[in-house]
Parts: structure tokens; C-alpha cells; sequence
């Protein structure tokens, strides 16, 4: 009877024990189920992707590029010509990796707050790197970092070149204007594995992150010519991207923040347009706002502290780490990003009294922030609490991702003959092929007559 007593016994613990992993198990699918919805539109680059061995051969190649720039020393204040004309060679097995302009990119990534180990991260993380899928008409390839911060996008050896032909003032801009909407480029490269054409990139801050809660995601040019998008079917994976018509009866509710905007809006276009650049979009996504992010009431302590972050044009330091599944980013109330002088953003509008800046702290940290009217004046703001400050926008009831990309393409000799013929096929109605300036304008005009 005792040995029946005992065979039971275990019996039943090998039972519990088995339902116990059994519930383990199910536990890690949903999770991994979860996440995988996490990557809709975005696949991994794994070993049986084409891209695959290419992606391999980048990670490596940027970690030594950014390696090379972390034991060169601290970059000078001004930048000479050979900064900007800087081009880095490294041989590696089976391909050939060059970074152009490096010193000025990694002075560019520090006044942006990114350092170069964190950068070298995102690049090199021990994730796969994911491929954008997307309803876009460009024969770019597109890759998105494992932790989504960072974008990698292919150009022509034209658009590279004009770039490079034009950084000088684009770093200018961003001196002048440290929040401009302009997408945040940060760095150059090209690769040419062998028997394969060489390949031009660039690395850019993703617009949209962190993405998980973005419901809605909009590429604006302020006109109306094959500028809509059909939905796709319910289930489907595509990323969808929608366009100009898609928008309509819609409205971008800032509060605020809209005259900062508008403002901002016309310093960035006026600047492309003195560039002789169009065909450049709006990008706009927008999230539901938890309902503690609404109606925030700042403290005294906390508007000093951002007001301080914002007059020195620093925004949060992008960090990354190896996560153990693809895509996934920290919640928005799990930011471990600091500030300079160590407090906190938790991602709460609020300080708590155990983080509260000392009153004899808050009177130094006030000393910094100069004269309001300069601030003012560089149309700078005050950047929200969050991992990617500079593109985010928080209204009553709705967060907005917005930036300007896509700003290589010059009105030269090939767009004023499509302009042409535009204007005799589309008489009348508004299409994307205009001079600079009614470019600039026609967006400038949107961004006022969508906004409240």
C-alpha cells in the first residue's frame, strides 16, 4: 500500500510538473506571438533571405567604421575642409567598406546626443537586421536596425555626391535650427562586395520610434495627382504608408505647439528651396495618448530641466541593446534614457518628490538658459520626455511622429522637361513636379490648412 501511496505521489508531481512546462511552453509561443505581431510589415533578414549575406557584410563593416571613429580623438569644434571631404577605406574579407565625411557625421551624432557607442550598437547588434516592406514606388532597398532606431537606405552615386556637395550647409541649418523637421542623417557609406557594383547609403533616424502604438502613417506632398492609396485588405502584412487623399478630413491637433510647427514648416522648406530640392515628403504617423500623458501639468523643476535640454539642442541618447526577440523596443514608461546632469525621464509628466531638482540645483541649471528671446528666435522648443524627441510632437488627445525625408532630388534639366509634360497632361490639378519655390509653398500651405 505504501509503495502504491508513493507511485501515486510521483505520479501526480510528474503530472503537476508536465502541465507546469506545458503552460510554460504555451506561455513563450504567446509571447513570441506577440512580438512577431510587433514586426507587422517587417521581416527579419535571416540566413535564408537574399539580402542576408549583404547584411552580414554591413553590420560588420560599420561596427569597425564607427570603431575607428570611437578611438579617433575628440573631433575640433570648427570642421576644416578635410572633414568634409574625409574618406575612410577598410578591407575586409570579401568586400570593401567607405565611410565619407566621418569626423563631420560624428560631430553631427553628438550634437544630437547619440553617442558612438550606443550608435555603434544599433548597427551592429547581435539581432538580424529587418527589411522595410512597404507600398512605396522607390527601387531603394530599405533596412531598419534590429532595435528600429535607425534606418539604412540605398542611393545613387548622383544622390551621395549631392549630399556631400551640400552638407556644409545642411549641418548649418541644423546649427541654426537644432529641431528641424529634416530627417536626421547620420552617416554616409558605401560598400562594393566582389563581383557586385558598388552601393551608396545612408544611416538615418528612424522618424517613426518607437513604433509599436502608431496607428496611422502618412507620406505628405501637398498635392493631389496619384496621391492616394488603397488600403489594403484586413490581415494584410504590408506596412502601408498612405498619401496626400488619404488624409483628407483629417487634422493635426497640436494646441500650442501649431505655431512652432508652421514656423518650423517654412524655415525647413525655404531652406530645400534655396537648395533647388522638391519631390520631398512630410511624414506624418500618429499614436492614442495614454490618459496619463494628457492634459500634462509640468513642474517648475521639470520645464527648467527641458527647457535647459532644448536650448542646448541635445536630444535623448539613442541606446540599444541585443534583445532576445527581433523589433522590440522598451515600453514608453521603461526609458532608461537621463539627462545630462542625471535626472530622469521616466516618460511621466511629472517629478517625483524623490527625483525633484534641489531649489539652489534649479537656480544653476536656470542660469544656463540664457535669454528667451534667443530661443525664440532659432525657433527651438521644448523637447517631450520620450527616446526620440526631435520628431515627436505630443497634442490634447493624440502624439505625432513628423519629419521631412527624401531630399535629394535637384530641379534640374530632367524635372522642369516632366514638369512640362505634367503641366499639359494634368492641366489644372496639382501635381508634384513644381519649381522649388511653389514646392516649398504648396507644403507650407498644407501644413497651416491641417492644423488646429
Amino acid at each position: 500500500m505504501e509503495r502504491e501511496g508513493r507511485r501515486d505521489s510521483v505520479h501526480s508531481a510528474m503530472i503537476q510538473k508536465g502541465e507546469s512546462r506545458g503552460s510554460a511552453r504555451r506561455r513563450r509561443l504567446f509571447w513570441k506571438l506577440r512580438q512577431r505581431w510587433k514586426l507587422l510589415g517587417l521581416f527579419e533578414i535571416d540566413k535564408d533571405h537574399d539580402f542576408y549575406p549583404l547584411t552580414c557584410d554591413l553590420k560588420e563593416g560599420l561596427k569597425d567604421a564607427v570603431q575607428d571613429t570611437i578611438q579617433t580623438e575628440a573631433t575640433q569644434s570648427l570642421l576644416t575642409d578635410e572633414d568634409y571631404s574625409a574618406k575612410l577605406t577598410q578591407g575586409h574579407e570579401g568586400y570593401v567598406m567607405r565611410t565619407y565625411a566621418g569626423p563631420v557625421f560624428k560631430q553631427f551624432r553628438q550634437s544630437l546626443g547619440v553617442t558612438e557607442e550606443s550608435y555603434q550598437r544599433s548597427l551592429s547588434s547581435c539581432g538580424l537586421y529587418l527589411q522595410f516592406i512597404s507600398n512605396s514606388k522607390s527601387k531603394a532597398d530599405f533596412f531598419l536596425t534590429n532595435d528600429k532606431r535607425l534606418f539604412l537606405k540605398t542611393q545613387s552615386k548622383r544622390e551621395v555626391h549631392f549630399l556631400l556637395q551640400i552638407l556644409r550647409k545642411y549641418i548649418q541649418h541644423f546649427q541654426s535650427y537644432p529641431h528641424s523637421l529634416l530627417v536626421k542623417i547620420l552617416g554616409v557609406h558605401s560598400i562594393t562586395r566582389t563581383q557586385e557594383k558598388k552601393k551608396y547609403f545612408i544611416i538615418m533616424q528612424s522618424v517613426f520610434f518607437p513604433d509599436e502604438r502608431i496607428t496611422g502613417r502618412y507620406d505628405i506632398k501637398g498635392c493631389h495627382v496619384s496621391r492616394w492609396t488603397e488600403p489594403e485588405p484586413e490581415g494584410s502584412r504590408v506596412l502601408q504608408v498612405f498619401k496626400d487623399l488619404n488624409f483628407e478630413g483629417n487634422v493635426i491637433c497640436l494646441d500650442q505647439q501649431r505655431s512652432w510647427l508652421l514656423r518650423q514648416t517654412e524655415l525647413d522648406t525655404h531652406f530645400l528651396r534655396d537648395l533647388n530640392v522638391l519631390d520631398y515628403s512630410l511624414l506624418v504617423g500618429f499614436q492614442t495618448l495614454h490618459q496619463d500623458e494628457k492634459n500634462q501639468s509640468w513642474s517648475l523643476a521639470n520645464l527648467i530641466v527641458r527647457t535647459k535640454r532644448s536650448v542646448n539642442g541635445t536630444g535623448s541618447p539613442t541606446t540599444s541593446q541585443c534583445a532576445s526577440v527581433p523589433g522590440t523596443v522598451e515600453e514608453e514608461g521603461e526609458s532608461t534614457d537621463k539627462e545630462e546632469e542625471g535626472t530622469e525621464f521616466s516618460g511621466t509628466p511629472d517629478l517625483t518628490s524623490a527625483r525633484r531638482v534641489p531649489m539652489k540645483r534649479i537656480g544653476q541649471q536656470a542660469s544656463t538658459v540664457s535669454n528667451i528671446s534667443d530661443v525664440i528666435a532659432q525657433n527651438r522648443r521644448l523637447l517631450p520626455n520620450y527616446k526620440n524627441p526631435l520628431h515627436v510632437m505630443d497634442g490634447p488627445e493624440l502624439r505625432y511622429f513628423i519629419g521631412i525625408i527624401d531630399i535629394f532630388t535637384v530641379y534640374g534639366l530632367k524635372k522642369r522637361l516632366e514638369h512640362l509634360w505634367k503641366s499639359m497632361r494634368y492641366h489644372g490639378q496639382e501635381f508634384s513636379t513644381v519649381s522649388p519655390s511653389r514646392y516649398a509653398h504648396r507644403l507650407c500651405h498644407w501644413v497651416e490648412t491641417h492644423t488646429v
